[in-house]
């Protein structure tokens, strides 16, 4: 279809006022802002927030508001394209830094959207979720389905900092988004199913007949044996370079229903240039250094950094040291709707 359609101004003003005052609009003069041509046409602009520049302001507020007052001490990585404020990083991610002190304890809740922690900073923090408690260790993964409880402390010296990333915005658009807060759980006396039941891949614990799988078997994914996977892995990769998904390790599905999470390894002095896809992405620098191109924009990063990419960008990693990340997408949300897509560049 070549033609132009037609705009608002071309209809009598009779007309409009007569639309207005029934409720309704023509679709066609607005029908590319919903429907464009070929590809989509995104607000979200990619972001950068540099550690080095986040973290002292962390700590600034770890003096001006005790984490009673905040229930939660976040600051949150608002996408470029929607301003300084806005909760999301891209469309469907949430971002954002969380600060606890030694001492201290976030209390309990439960929420509709589900989230995962990616440990940045600290030693002697955990979280409970469902009464198993969770140690925290640098690059760790800590996931916090939709719908079951959890609480965070702090046993250990100096400031414990971790990156979330939720579903928050799909929830907040659909009007599901609300929380529900508790008493601090009682908490198991066992080590987590990490570290017990899921210590090697490929075995499961043993079930009788019948018994149904839990949704989450595992919620704590330690980074210490991400990046010995990762390593090994590129030692027999084409390119050098080694990446794994986080997946549930019943099912071999995504660890949540919207959100999926990839950990990356690109050692010093590779590239790594995906197709473009329909996903948008949030990376997290575990540790390393280098640059990535996403749509012309060069973004030099260092550990413990944080970056977006919007849909169906043209990205380009270069690695100038070993470098480990954690790219968070979209994508199980978009294969559930039917329309996940890469295109070849």
């Amino acid at each position: 279809m070549g033609e132009t359609l037609g705009t608002l101004e071309e209809l009598p003003q009779d007309y409009r006022d007569d639309m207005t005052a029934a409720g309704v609009a023509p679709l066609w003069p607005m029908m590319r802002n919903v429907l464009p041509h070929g590809a989509p046409t995104p607000v979200t602009k990619s972001g950068h927030w540099a550690y080095d520049a986040i973290r002292p302001l962390l700590l600034r507020a770890g003096e001006l508001t005790p984490v009673e007052k905040a229930e939660r001490r976040v600051l949150v990585l608002s996408d470029p394209g929607r301003g300084v404020g806005a909760m999301q990083a891209t469309a469907s991610i949430y971002l954002g830094m969380q600060l606890l002190l030694p001492g201290e304890t976030a209390p309990a809740h439960v929420h509709t959207p589900s989230a995962v922690r990616i440990i940045v900073e600290g030693k002697g923090g955990f979280t409970v979720v469902d009464g198993e408690k969770l140690p925290m260790e640098e690059g760790d993964l800590v996931l916090t389905p939709g719908g079951d409880w959890h609480d965070h402390g702090h046993e250990g010296d100096g400031p414990v900092v971790w990156l979330d990333a939720l579903d928050l915005p799909v929830f907040y658009y659909l009007e599901g988004s609300y929380a529900v807060e508790g008493p601090l759980q009682a908490q198991r006396n066992r080590p987590d199913a990490g570290q017990v039941e899921y210590l090697s891949s490929g075995l499961v614990p043993s079930r009788t007949r019948g018994d149904a799988a839990r949704r989450y078997p595992m919620v704590r994914y330690p980074w210490t044996r991400t990046e010995a996977a990762l390593r090994e892995l590129a030692t027999y990769a084409d390119d050098g370079i080694g990446e794994l998904d986080f997946v549930n390790p019943e099912t071999g599905t995504d660890v949540l229903p919207t959100l999926g999470f990839t950990a990356m390894y690109v050692p010093g002095g590779k590239v790594e240039s995906p197709p473009l896809r329909s996903a948008s992405s949030a990376f997290h620098v575990v540790k390393g250094r280098g640059v990535t191109t996403i749509n012309g924009q060069q973004i030099e990063w260092g550990p413990k950094d944080t970056f977006s990419a919007l849909v169906f960008a043209d990205i380009r990693h270069e690695a100038s040291e070993d470098a480990f990340l954690v790219r968070v997408h979209d994508r199980p949300l978009q294969e559930k709707l039917g329309y996940y897509e890469e295109r070849a560049k």
